[in-house]
């Protein structure tokens, strides 16, 4: 398969692009309804006790962790390695598309890409877009990063014979999260699962090859 053709005339192309798109829409759209109909810090269930919408912003990495120091400097630096590692990611997805690498790696990437990217239109836009309804004092790079999704599968007091923290109230999964975060999660589950498949030597060698190495 010759790889100096145009990458616009790839499937192999427009399909990831397409799926960041679509993907970052949703997510886009999911926190734009959050941020127009939720008051920050509102709960509402959504099945049960086990799944609600939790309205929090948060200026860390995904799940609310934190990285850098947090604070406005921390903030700052990491908003700019998301970016870094966004424009690694957009080079492998082209070098993969181009020496024809597997279509499930090509998904991953995509996803893992559509969450950062997500994230990142928080972090540059949120402190500009929403500047008079934030509960934050706001600017370009400043934004805060929404989350909603609150998943806790079990919540209670810990039987007091346990060392340290019996009779402690705890909360299994207890991470609030977004549909960026998901999108990572997800893209980087499915890697680790089908590493034998995208990352067997034949894969990598193919990914990482210049065309111009490739059989004609």
């Amino acid at each position: 398969m010759s790889n100096d053709h145009s990458l616009l005339n790839n499937r192999k192309f427009l399909f990831p692009i397409v799926t960041i798109l679509l993907l970052l829409i949703i997510d886009q759209w999911i926190k734009t309804y959050i941020k127009g109909h939720f008051m920050l810090g509102e709960i509402k269930p959504v099945f049960g006790d086990w799944f609600k919408l939790y309205f929090i912003e948060n200026d860390g990495m995904a799940y609310g962790m934190k990285l850098f120091g947090g604070g406005k400097v921390g903030k700052l630096v990491l908003t700019f390695f998301r970016l870094i590692v966004s424009g690694f990611g957009f080079w492998y997805l082209i070098k993969c598309i181009r020496n024809d690498a597997n279509w499930g790696l090509l998904i991953c990437i995509a996803l893992v890409l559509a969450g950062a990217l997500g994230n990142i239109i928080d972090s540059v836009f949120y402190g500009v877009l929403y500047a008079d309804t934030n509960h934050y004092i706001g600017s370009w790079f400043e934004g805060q990063v929404v989350d909603m999704f609150y998943a806790p599968m079990w919540e209670g007091h810990l039987p007091e014979w346990l060392p340290v923290w019996g009779g402690q109230f705890f909360v299994f999964f207890s991470p609030i999260w977004n549909f960026a975060d998901a999108c990572i999660t997800v893209g980087v589950a499915i890697m680790v699962i089908g590493q034998n498949t995208f990352f067997s030597k034949e894969e990598v060698e193919k990914a990482f090859q210049s065309p111009t190495d490739s059989p004609q």
